[in-house]
């Protein structure tokens, strides 16, 4: 392979699935916004932003929940510790499915989702390297949405962002976050 194409390559595929689902949104107003304060390996601090697009889209409505989800695009700060640490800055774009309880009085939801990282730095510190710029954030969490008209969504997530075998060394890390959204 010429020498660079591979880099090229993968900033492409990056610049393709950032790109494509932001055009989906360009022309409608945010659904929220909200922060996240988060905890890392390597006691690894995070706080993140993020503004979300709500799908106009429900499947399998049948029964006491129904699967739905949101574009979810973030900015986030990590302040590494230890030894050689560093502190990165983390641009993201993620598609989020949401199962969502009908109920209103409750409105549980579980969700998972797999997304686009850009890191400003390969290393948080000499141990953890990950190896490339561009990394691929997947989460699990669940949580509940409360206040009139489900306005506030309290949750907690369990996010592991690695480069996906990309690039060596491939370190990843993971985060516990408790995050806190104002839906419109």
């Amino acid at each position: 392979m010429i020498p660079g194409m591979k880099l090229t390559c993968k900033f492409l595929a990056f610049l393709i699935m950032v790109f494509s689902p932001l055009i989906a949104v360009a022309d409608k107003t945010p659904d929220g916004f909200g922060l996240e304060l988060g905890r890392g390996s390597d006691s690894t601090d995070e706080v993140r932003i993020h503004a979300k697009w709500n799908w106009d889209k429900k499947w399998f409505t049948d029964g006491a929940w129904y699967l739905t989800g949101y574009w979810e695009v973030s900015l986030g700060r990590w302040q590494g510790s230890g030894d050689g640490s560093e502190d990165l800055w983390d641009v993201g774009i993620t598609p989020v499915f949401r199962m969502q309880a009908k109920d209103r009085q409750s409105a549980f939801y579980l969700e998972g989702a797999v997304g686009a990282h850009l890191l400003s730095a390969t290393r948080i510190n000499k141990q953890r390297n990950f190896g490339s710029g561009f990394n691929f954030g997947d989460h699990v969490g669940f949580g509940a949405t409360f206040g009139e008209k489900g306005r506030y969504d309290l949750g907690y997530r369990l996010q592991h962002l690695s480069n996906a075998e990309l690039s060596r060394p491939n370190d990843g890390i993971d985060f516990h976050q408790v995050r806190l959204t104002y839906n419109y």
